[in-house]
């Protein structure tokens, strides 16, 4: 699995550093720290939104009916989408080192358990668990599997944020 992912992952930076992106990375200075800026941002909105909605499932705040919730998620993808940018900018743009990020085992269990977290939203949805739970009003408890999904999806964003910060410490790496 971890060779499937790496191979992806080096065709991705390798289309990435042909359009330019890591030059411009690498020769603005004020790129880095704004990307890092964003992405923490983003994480933040992904986060706050999603984890908000899996807490509700898992029955803390039933005073709050889902649907109003879910209308979030929207915030949440589009956290998503600029953690997807900025932590391109960050494999292609590391010039120090090219390919730090694809030999670092940190990075590539975020990678996995980015991709597990995306199977997780893919089931929610296309079970009909997400309709299922839209109805739910206050004081209502969400069905059991609905309740599974939710603690996986708090489970594996949590771990993506913590092989995020374990970039350099595991792996050698930075």
């Amino acid at each position: 699995m971890e060779s499937f992912i790496g191979t992806l992952i080096e065709l991705v930076v390798r289309f990435q550093k042909s359009t330019g992106l890591a030059q411009w990375v690498n020769y603005h200075s004020a790129a880095w720290p704004i990307a890092e800026i964003l992405h923490f941002m983003g994480l933040c909105l992904l986060i706050g939104t999603v984890g908000l909605l899996d807490l509700r499932l898992l029955g803390m705040g039933k005073a709050l009916p889902v649907a109003p919730l879910e209308r979030l998620i929207p915030w949440g993808v589009s956290g998503f989408v600029i953690c997807l940018v900025t932590g391109t900018m960050f494999v292609t743009g590391n010039a120090f080192a090219p390919g730090e990020y694809l030999q670092n085992i940190a990075f590539l269990w975020k990678i996995v358990f980015i991709l597990l977290a995306g199977i997780n939203v893919l089931v929610f949805y296309l079970t009909g668990l997400a309709r299922a739970v839209d109805a739910l009003g206050p004081g209502e408890d969400a069905p059991p599997a609905a309740k599974v999904i939710a603690a996986m999806s708090l489970f594996l964003w949590i771990g993506v944020i913590y092989f995020g910060r374990m970039l350099p410490v595991l792996g050698d790496a930075f």
